[in-house]
């Protein structure tokens, strides 16, 4: 965890199992993302499974991330999390290709 402006900050990254590509799971991330004080990016793998990075405050970050575990709960299998260095640097979230 960093310091931003006397804030700290954190980053998760997931890694979703399941049926979680062609769901529409990129574009609703995005969606829920505009909820919540977060930054970073959500992309489909070529293994079937979809990344995400999340970063900002530690409470909006596991909000963001248990409103999409919510929302694709019939989709969502396993999810790998893990803590990964903030970059400070994204000024939104968004889909990658």
């Amino acid at each position: 965890m960093t310091h931003e402006a006397g804030r700290p900050r954190t980053r998760r990254r997931v890694i979703y199992h399941g049926r979680v590509q062609g769901v529409f799971f990129r574009a609703t991330s995005r969606e829920i993302a505009q909820r919540f004080a977060v930054t970073g990016y959500v992309r489909n793998l070529r293994d079937g499974t979809v990344e995400l990075e999340a970063e900002g405050a530690p409470d909006q970050v596991e909000a963001f991330l248990s409103a999409v575990a919510r929302h694709f709960r019939g989709n969502i299998t396993r999810a790998e999390v893990s803590d990964v260095p903030p970059l400070g640097t994204e000024r939104g979230f968004e889909v990658r290709y």
